[in-house]
């Protein structure tokens, strides 16, 4: 019989990431919360992780984020406005800006 594996063991040791210096986070606590948020808002929220400077901005225009992420102009217009409502983003033109997450009540 095979003896269990750690869990903390690499399927693919030789292939362990590394973080490069553009590493952009995402705060752990995005799970728990994603339910609550359409895909094209989720789709804009990790796009903007992924463009985000270290202070969480990014100047990326609405069309170039429709374009790279398959989507319609519009569709990430209204995405903003539901991250904007429900306190995920800032945005004030041309800038958009993640926010922490606050603590949400139990």
């Amino acid at each position: 019989m095979a003896k269990p594996q750690n869990h903390a063991t690499p399927v693919e040791p030789t292939r362990v990431r590394s973080l490069p210096p553009h590493f952009a986070w995402a705060d752990h606590r995005l799970r728990d919360r994603l339910a609550n948020l359409s895909l094209e808002a989720i789709a804009l929220l990790f796009f903007l992780h992924l463009a985000a400077d270290k202070s969480g901005c990014s100047f990326w225009a609405d069309s170039t984020i429709a374009k790279r992420l398959g989507l319609r102009e519009g569709d990430i217009l209204e995405a903003r406005a539901e991250l904007v409502r429900k306190d995920f983003v800032a945005y004030r033109y041309p800038l958009y800006q993640i926010l922490p997450l606050l603590e949400v009540a139990s």
